[in-house]
């Protein structure tokens, strides 16, 4: 079981943060084009991205701000808004870290996160303010039993 999960299970408060990192490919990026039909060239032609001032193609912006779903997958997260700041452009090869931070809950398990996503050089390459509800409970419950019984959930 994820420690994400051991967490939520335990239950979550305001200062509760979290950490992933994952290395994003070219492929991951043709498929996210295919699903998303986000054909822009900046994500597929090199010439088309130097032509923008990048030194490549880049990864879609959504795809490496997803980062933020693993989290709140493991959580059992409802969101309810996602604000990105799109700072730096993302690199085939390029290793980003996602640090997620519960900033708000409020007494309906109404909550508030912020997540910095940064490369292998410590830039910041996305900044993201969250809204949604956190697992009540009832819901705690449920995911410590799914687990118990074997019912892994993803991520378990």
């Amino acid at each position: 079981m994820s420690d994400i999960r051991k967490k939520t299970i335990a239950g979550l408060k305001a200062g509760d943060s979290f950490s992933l990192t994952r290395t994003f490919t070219e492929e991951e990026t043709l498929t996210f084009g295919e699903i998303s039909r986000d054909q822009n060239p900046v994500h597929y032609s090199d010439e088309f991205a130097r032509a923008k001032n990048l030194q490549g193609k880049i990864c879609h912006g959504l795809l490496v701000g997803g980062m933020i779903t693993e989290v709140g997958g493991q959580i059992g997260w409802l969101a309810s808004g996602m604000n990105f700041r799109f700072r730096r452009p993302v690199y085939f090869g390029d290793t980003i870290t996602c640090a997620f931070t519960i900033t708000e809950v409020d007494e309906r398990n109404r909550a508030r996160a912020e997540a910095v996503l940064s490369n292998q050089y410590g830039e910041a390459v996305i900044d993201a303010w969250l809204t949604g509800v956190l697992p009540g409970p009832e819901e705690q419950q449920v995911m410590s039993a799914m687990l118990a019984e074997q019912k892994d959930l993803p991520g378990s």
